[in-house]
């Protein structure tokens, strides 16, 4: 049960829930995911774009159904607590809350790279503070700023496309689709693309904001997937065909190489202020999905429990998002967390990994399993095949938070 006077307000509809969505995913992962994933994959980067989309669509299924029972702030951290257990729930929640931070730090990171490459760790710092300021003011006022950095980064995406495709660097032999990178590689670019994919959770983790949960979020996240595909496939296709697999995989810069080589090197600047906003809209959404799972975790004393506190004015977890914003500016101003992004790509998959497991015990029959199954399946052969250092990392952050779930029920009474 939620404490009485905790509860959030419902103020999101379809439209501003598949918005936050779409900001999750369309974000800076689509600026600078390419590159490692061509390296990893070679000729069939899209063989594993594909791969990281279908895991994506039966992990998005998964968490609708879900949602829809279970329209509460949290997300997988719910469904994994009243499907599976308190212990898979507490897990969801750890891998959550960890690998989303590293990410926000990630993309704080990069805007100060692409803003202010010699001062990229201030910049982070003060992109941090500003949109933790901005989260603080409402849920209302995120989804509005979602809504105009989802509109810029489309608009600098099209730019490259097509300019990409209009050019006469274009050659769509650069497209053959082979395993150049080998099996192996191509499910290590998923597991890196996935990357990518991941923001639709944010709006399972609004269940508590948004208007009519049980129609609206097992229509927005569909939506909001289906159309970062559509985006995402259009980008890989441009650039793959002006810069080749092997260029792409070079690439410090994919999108804005491509632009210049496409011979249109006055849209760099642009492509680069892009990426800038991209990420901020990426960080804005990850600080807000990070606060309400914390927000959740500490409603059952799995955090502090003063950080489930709903400011009375604004209607927001105000103490989670502080607490939230703090690390994430500590580890900005402190830590290069590029090394992070395959760790957070490994616990994203192990939340929804939990999310699928919780799936397959709504319904019994074969034909409702089938998705859960596939999605299941798919995050831990994903999770499995990114670097050795993001598994060993990962596996070790699990095992402290299995360490503090056990402590923790030694200390407190059941």
């Amino acid at each position: 049960m939620t404490p009485a006077g905790s509860e959030l307000r419902r103020t999101l509809g379809l439209g501003d829930a598949a918005v936050v969505g779409l900001g999750s995913m369309i974000g800076a992962g689509i600026f600078a995911a390419l590159a490692p994933a061509a390296g990893a994959a070679g000729s069939g980067l899209l063989l594993a774009l594909a791969g990281a989309a279908v895991v994506a669509y039966c992990n998005a299924l998964s968490s609708a159904r879900l949602a829809a029972r279970y329209p509460a702030s949290g997300g997988t951290y719910v469904y994994g607590r009243e499907r599976l257990g308190e212990f898979w729930g507490y897990l969801a929640g750890w891998s959550f809350i960890v690998g989303k931070t590293a990410s926000c730090a990630a993309m704080a990171l990069t805007v100060g790279a692409y803003v202010w490459p010699e001062q990229a760790h201030t910049v982070a710092v003060a992109a941090v503070v500003a949109l933790t300021a901005v989260n603080y003011g409402g849920i209302q006022k995120s989804a509005w700023l979602t809504r105009v950095i989802v509109a810029v980064v489309l608009a600098v995406l099209a730019s490259v496309v097509v300019v990409c495709l209009g050019s006469g660097r274009s050659d769509a032999g650069r497209l053959d689709i082979g395993l150049s990178g080998g099996a192996g590689g191509v499910l290590q670019a998923a597991g890196l693309l996935f990357f990518a994919f991941a923001g639709y959770a944010r709006i399972a983790t609004l269940g508590e904001e948004v208007r009519d949960p049980r129609r609206t979020i097992p229509r927005a996240i569909p939506l909001a997937l289906g159309l970062t595909l559509a985006v995402y496939g259009c980008v890989a296709v441009a650039v793959l065909s002006v810069l080749g697999p092997v260029g792409l995989g070079q690439a410090t810069a994919p999108l804005a190489d491509a632009v210049r080589t496409a011979g249109l090197p006055g849209l760099v600047p642009v492509v680069r202020a892009g990426a800038a906003v991209a990420a901020l809209g990426s960080l804005l959404a990850l600080i807000l999905g990070v606060s309400r799972t914390t927000l959740a975790m500490a409603r059952d004393r799995h955090l502090p429990p003063a950080l489930a506190a709903v400011h009375p004015r604004f209607q927001v977890p105000h103490r989670a998002e502080l607490a939230v914003g703090a690390v994430v500016a500590v580890l900005a101003a402190t830590v290069d967390v590029r090394g992070a992004i395959g760790f957070s790509s490994f616990g994203v998959l192990v939340y929804y990994a939990v999310a699928n497991a919780s799936a397959w015990t709504l319904d019994p029959s074969r034909l409702s399993r089938v998705v859960p199954a596939l999605g299941l399946i798919g995050c831990v052969v994903l999770a499995f095949s990114l670097p050795a250092v993001s598994v060993v990392v990962g596996v070790g952050v699990l095992a402290v938070g299995v360490v503090a779930y056990g402590v923790r029920g030694q200390q407190v009474p059941r």
